[in-house]
């Protein structure tokens, strides 16, 4: 297959719907995955990436206005999971079983004969999947497949592996949900395709979020692991981020500066601090050495007068 720019494939389509790069820098040196969502519901595009996970090496969905979030079972999942020595990607709940199976030893081809397509008609969107595993002194592989109803035969579903073992520096391969942008969504077609990855994970993320489709793309991630050490860098773009919800933000941070803050400061200094050292100075310290003076000089007289009698 011919090797494309992302950014051809992705302009080409305006609406690939869910979508998995998986490749090689062209030093050689890092290992390169991306994900992205979109949507033309208002329910699908309600959504933000979060990095989650003890160390945020794993990436979650999570609804941007809980109050518009109607129905989170195929929307809000973990599409990025490290998991020992691999990384998988997907779109949906599928990464934790995949997970879990292969915990339970099996091989990433096995675990799909446990999933199907999703349940979403007329849609009946495929579950994408692939696993990134990272061999040790710079060896690398991943897998990708795509599982989905066999068109409007909705009893039979299809499962489509991918591997690549010591995949080519500066290429990657790009599987999606959608095959075209049609009312039907018509699911991907054929072998995952072959794209160019760039060397700089700043570029590349540009690259991709500037390709989708402005009105339907929600959300980007993308990572990229130096296969010998395993150092990694992180990029999220969030389309939601600047939507509806952010100009309430300066409105709660005026409150606090204007209104708060000055009312503490004023009163500890001007009627606290002044009226407890003046006490302490001038009535409280003055009395009690006067006291003390007259009691020792009263007692020490007496005795020394006794002593001189005896």
């Amino acid at each position: 297959m011919k090797i494309r720019k992302i950014s051809d494939v992705l302009e080409s389509n305006p609406y690939p719907g869910r979508g998995i790069i998986m490749g090689r820098s062209p030093s050689g040196q890092k290992a390169v995955i991306a994900y992205f969502i979109m949507g033309r519901s208002d329910n699908s595009r309600n959504r933000i990436f979060t990095q989650s996970g003890v160390h945020g090496w794993d990436v979650r969905t999570e609804a941007f206005d809980e109050s518009m979030l109607t129905d989170p079972s195929l929307i809000i999942y973990t599409p990025v999971k490290v998991w020992g020595d691999s990384i998988i990607v997907t779109n949906g709940n599928q990464t934790d079983e995949i997970a879990k199976l292969m915990g339970n030893q099996l091989t990433f081809g096995q675990t799909l004969q446990f999933l199907e397509f999703e349940p979403d008609a007329p849609y009946y969107t495929p579950r994408i999947s692939a696993v990134m595993n990272f061999r040790g002194r710079g060896g690398l592989d991943y897998s990708m497949s795509i599982v989905k109803s066999a068109e409007a035969n909705t009893a039979s579903c299809r499962r489509f592996l991918y591997s690549y073992a010591m995949p080519g520096s500066g290429i990657g391969h790009f599987i999606h949900t959608y095959g075209n942008d049609s009312v039907k969504l018509p699911s991907f077609e054929g072998e995952p395709v072959p794209v160019l990855i760039d060397d700089s994970i700043d570029v590349f993320t540009n690259t991709i979020w500037n390709s989708l489709n402005e009105e339907n793309k929600v959300s980007l991630f993308v990572r990229f692991v130096n296969i010998v050490d395993g150092e990694y860098e992180s990029r999220i773009i969030n389309k939601n981020i600047k939507s509806r919800l952010e100009p309430k933000k300066p409105e709660i941070k005026a409150e606090p500066k204007a209104e708060i803050m000055p009312e503490i400061k004023e009163e500890p200094k001007a009627e606290i601090m002044p009226e407890v050292k003046a006490e302490s100075k001038e009535e409280v310290m003055p009395e009690v050495k006067a006291k003390a003076k007259e009691e020792i000089k009263e007692e020490i007289k007496p005795e020394k007068t006794q002593e001189k009698e005896s």
